[in-house]
């Protein structure tokens, strides 16, 4: 009696595991690139620079208001005027209060187009206002 079957050489079956972790992976990277794509650093806006000051990690859901050098206003690459802005920041109250904004300046930029942004942020009741500055590696020398 033979109980033995002869093996044919069948190909293996397609392997799922693998497949999904490599999926998984993929879906991880795309997160988290996702996360600085969103950083809205590609507008042309040169910031000015501080000597002082540490690097500060971005908040969650934190908005940001690019100021171009005219004056505009740029958020999530949507350009804005100043009524426009004071509903975005009406409706961002609504739904979070307490929502952090971070206004990122041109440095040559006039004094008033960034007290507009700040007394619209105070109309809306936001106070968690910060500004974004580039850092100098060295000190200038005196």
């Amino acid at each position: 009696m033979k109980f033995r079957r002869e093996d044919k050489g069948q190909a293996p079956g397609f392997q799922v595991a693998p497949m999904i972790d490599v999926m998984f992976l993929l879906l991880c990277f795309f997160m988290a690139s996702q996360i600085f794509s969103q950083w809205e650093t590609e507008v042309d806006v040169q910031l000015p620079t501080a000597t002082t000051g540490l690097p500060q990690d971005r908040m969650l859901g934190e908005v940001i208001v690019n100021v171009l050098h005219d004056g505009r206003y740029v958020v999530n690459r949507r350009e804005l005027d100043d009524r426009e802005l004071g509903r975005l920041f009406g409706r961002i109250v609504d739904l979070s209060p307490g929502q952090p904004v971070l206004i990122r300046a041109d440095r040559g930029t006039a004094y008033e187009h960034i007290i507009r942004v700040l007394d619209l942020c105070r109309r809306a009741d936001i106070y968690n206002i910060s500004f974004a500055t580039s850092f100098v590696k060295e000190p200038p020398s005196r």
